[in-house]
């Protein structure tokens, strides 16, 4: 999606970087922090289309993810977490992951991929001109890098904005881009490190097993949507009473199961009837309505149009 405007969006940020997303991964960029020396391998902006697939793949060095746009999700490790705007999270050395862009929406991504090394001590005037401080400051950094959870959280000190820093350096040939490019990095890694700092070291569990659960359910309702399917049965699946699931589908939809259920059988009601010669009552049928009647009602409550009135329009427009 890049290069192109979304209805309704607001300016984005770092739409100049859309011109030339891969250009600082053109740059041999490497130097010294501290004891360690770090060489960049990717500093981009990258887009996943509504629907794109990273499938799980893990790496050998240090890739941190941000979200300037979209929404999506991610699995680190074993757990799943929604992504949008904002966000921002760590897969380190080793760490398996899998990430997805939004059914519906595109996700954007700004993604730096580096690679960490301890160096040998041993350097003249090893602790002149303030490089004990340098020294101390970066290994507490990558001490926390290497503690940190395996879980998105928000960029409260806008680390992101670093990628853009860098990107116009390098787009306006800037005095010393290497240095504003080295210290755009040192720059994510201590902003990164310090919004985790601020976190609680434990969410909630209750929080979690519900949003984990809500995540069960609905791909339960997206596999079965044509089956008859209850709450009960529905709350059987995931493991937790029918009363629970209902409190979840209202706190994460802001509606009920039923209009969560029916939302997805329409959608998948609209596409047919666009696009199949099936009759109305066999198109009800196969998406778990009892009747091509109640179909009737609830496609003109939610649409404010009939079945047949829908196909004709559609007929008409292709």
């Amino acid at each position: 999606m890049n290069g192109q405007t979304r209805l309704g969006a607001r300016p984005y940020p770092y739409e100049s970087m859309l011109a030339n997303p891969q250009a600082l991964d053109r740059l041999d960029v490497e130097f010294r922090w501290g004891s360690y020396g770090i060489r960049m391998l990717k500093f981009h902006h990258t887009s996943f289309p509504p629907g794109k697939i990273a499938h799980f793949h893990k790496h050998s060095d240090y890739e941190f993810h941000f979200i300037p746009r979209g929404k999506g999700k991610v699995i680190l490790g074993n757990d799943p977490f929604s992504l949008h705007e904002g966000m921002m999270y760590l897969t380190g050395p080793g760490l398996m992951h899998y990430q997805e862009a939004d059914a519906f929406e595109a996700m954007d991504e700004l993604c730096l991929h580096i690679d960490i090394h301890r160096l040998e001590d041993g350097l003249a005037g090893a602790d002149d001109w303030g490089a004990r401080w340098e020294r101390a400051e970066a290994d507490s950094c990558i001490h926390l890098l290497e503690q940190l959870p395996a879980r998105p959280v928000m960029d409260t000190y806008r680390a992101m904005e670093c990628f853009l820093t860098a990107y116009r350096a390098w787009h306006d040939n800037q005095p010393g881009v290497m240095t504003v490019i080295k210290q755009s990095i040192i720059q994510i890694l201590l902003r990164m490190t310090r919004a985790y700092e601020t976190m609680p070291q434990q969410e909630l569990p209750s929080r979690d097993m519900k949003h984990y659960r809500y995540q069960l359910a609905v791909q339960f309702i997206k596999d079965n949507y044509m089956a008859p399917l209850t709450l009960e049965i529905v709350a059987e699946r995931v493991q937790i009473s029918a009363r629970q699931l209902q409190r979840i589908f209202r706190e994460q939809t802001g509606g009920t199961f039923s209009e969560y259920i029916e939302q997805v059988r329409l959608m998948h009601i609209c596409t047919e009837l666009a696009a199949s010669d099936a009759t109305i009552d066999q198109i009800a049928f196969q998406n778990g309505f009892s009747s091509a009647n109640y179909l009737h009602y609830v496609f003109k409550k939610k649409l404010g149009t009939t079945p047949m009135q829908y196909r004709l329009h559609n007929a008409q427009r292709s």
